[in-house]
């Protein structure tokens, strides 16, 4: 490995406290009433229509409450309200937010509830907030998804900013008896939340800081004693035979490093859980518009979510055996880069013809599922902003998902529809194996615009063979342009949630 530079050495340090105003913030369960709670803003949650939800407080306080019932506030999803609070109880403001009808109302509902409420109050330069529990179980729902959708967005991207913004959220209390299973949820939502702000820094970070070597040195840093990372350097993947994985590098005067992280947290075959992990896509000679390209630097979003959550995993300690694969490289059109027309070899022998040298994602995938089955692993499960096709299809709303194996493939739904990350399966018909035939080569790498978003799926399944596994294609989901509820604008972090929820659920 290269010495660390600068980038290197500062993103380490954040480590040890992924982002310092989540890891400084205080997150606790107190046992009392409303009314006694010592906080800058008292939230409470409403659902629609229904103005009586908290006829136990002061009589001042619950008849201002109705009065703007009638008037300036009626419980709609995400609709926010703040008020003064009257002198008799000891919060200072009290913050409405409305969960929408009651009939309607889900786990989504209050991650997004969690968020907007949270974002704004931290908006309006508030400190010390709490959370009255009692609407939200009496729905038969957890309180923790709001601080789930509370702390996803609180996430900022401030290190090239100069003038920080000071106003940040110092505590949140959740109102509530407290249990053993309310901690160990917090707890697990804690370390989950801060994965996604860790994913969220590698994606946002611009390529000139976010090079393979400083994502390598990043992969690096999460070893522990269950957690062992191997990083493969450009001889170490030529000696292998990972020509489809190379020539994406070529073009560039970044050096490839094929990064591989083992946790073992139990006996068994291992899942494995494949990123790509292009650090900037220019399209190599199949150059991209430039419009957007600075967005490109997202390319790595699928890496940064296997990072995710092999740190996650770690620090929970999850019972299970996990292998994680980042081929990390730049797709760049310097002298030396691969050209339309060329062919080239896979470390399994299959020759593949290069169209578009855009369509670099499944080339690089190629090898690492290729590589992956040394493993003998259970299931190999890839994630990657492959196609502009998937964009066009879903838009930012759903990531496009095939495969081969019914049973990972309906695990991965159940997740989805928990998570809110919400999957739609694609078919993978024999035909669109014609698609990608060559005149001179095993394959083609891509079968032209007709089928893009399936055949780019069916060139991996020619890799994956009868080894269960799923590709998710994030490609319009991984870089959200309008902020939502607890995905602020920016990289969202998308697959690292709903993989830590299959693998909990395993």
């Amino acid at each position: 490995m290269s010495d660390f530079n600068t980038f290197s050495r500062y993103f380490l340090r954040k480590l040890a406290k992924i982002n310092k105003e989540q890891g400084s913030m205080n997150i606790s369960i107190k046992n009392i009433k409303e009314l006694d709670c010592i906080c800058d803003a008292l939230i409470l949650p409403f659902t629609e229509g229904d103005s009586e939800l908290y006829d136990n407080l002061d009589a001042a306080t619950s008849k201002l409450i109705k009065r703007l019932f009638s008037k300036e506030f009626h419980g709609k999803q995400n609709e926010v309200f703040l008020i003064p609070a009257h002198e008799t109880i000891k919060p200072e403001r009290i913050l409405l937010v409305g969960l929408g009808k009651k009939e309607d109302i889900s786990s989504e509902k209050v991650r997004q509830a969690g968020g907007k409420s949270t974002v704004y109050l931290r908006n309006m330069g508030m400190k010390r907030i709490a959370l009255s529990t009692s609407v939200i179980s009496s729905l038969n729902l957890s309180p923790v998804d709001f601080i789930e959708g509370s702390l996803l967005g609180l996430y900022t991207f401030k290190k090239y900013v100069q003038e920080k913004d000071k106003k940040q959220v110092e505590s949140i209390f959740l109102l509530s008896k407290s249990s053993k299973n309310l901690r160990d949820e917090l707890q697990r939502t804690k370390a989950i939340t801060s994965s996604v702000w860790f994913g969220r820094d590698l994606i946002n970070t611009p390529s000139n800081d976010m090079t393979p070597t400083h994502l390598a040195n990043v992969a690096l840093s999460l070893k522990q004693k269950n957690l062992s990372v191997k990083v493969l350097e450009k001889n170490d993947v030529q000696r292998l035979g990972m020509g489809s994985y190379l020539s994406v590098a070529k073009g560039s005067k970044e050096l490839p490093k094929f990064i591989v992280l083992e946790y073992k947290g139990a006996q068994e075959a291992p899942i494995v859980l494949i990123g790509k992990s292009i650090t900037f896509d220019s399209g190599g000679i199949s150059l991209k518009p430039a419009d957007s390209m600075e967005k490109m630097k997202y390319d790595m979003a699928g890496g940064a979510a296997v990072l995710g959550i092999l740190k996650a995993v770690s620090e929970m300690k999850l019972p299970v055996n996990l292998v994680g694969i980042l081929p990390a490289t730049e797709n760049m059109p310097g002298g030396s880069a691969t050209k339309p027309g060329d062919v080239v070899r896979a470390i399994n022998g299959k020759t593949i013809e290069i169209i578009n040298t855009d369509a670099e994602g499944r080339m690089i995938l190629a090898d690492a599922i290729a590589y992956a089955k040394r493993f003998k692993p259970q299931a190999i499960i890839d994630i990657a902003t492959l196609t502009g096709a998937c964009s066009i299809a879903f838009g930012n709303e759903a990531i496009a998902m095939m495969g081969n194996d019914r049973e990972l493939i309906d695990s991965i739904k159940k997740s989805a529809d928990r998570t809110y990350e919400r999957v739609w399966e694609m078919p993978l018909f024999e035909e669109y194996k014609e698609y990608l035939k060559s005149d001179i080569a095993d394959i083609k790498n891509t079968g032209g615009k007709n089928g893009s978003l399936i055949t780019s799926a069916y060139f991996l399944y020619e890799f994956a063979g009868d080894v269960p596994w799923v590709h998710l294609d994030i490609a319009g989901t991984a870089w959200v342009e309008k902020e939502k509820p607890y995905i602020p604008k920016g990289a969202s972090g998308i697959g690292i949630r709903l993989l830590l929820d299959f693998i909990k659920n395993m």
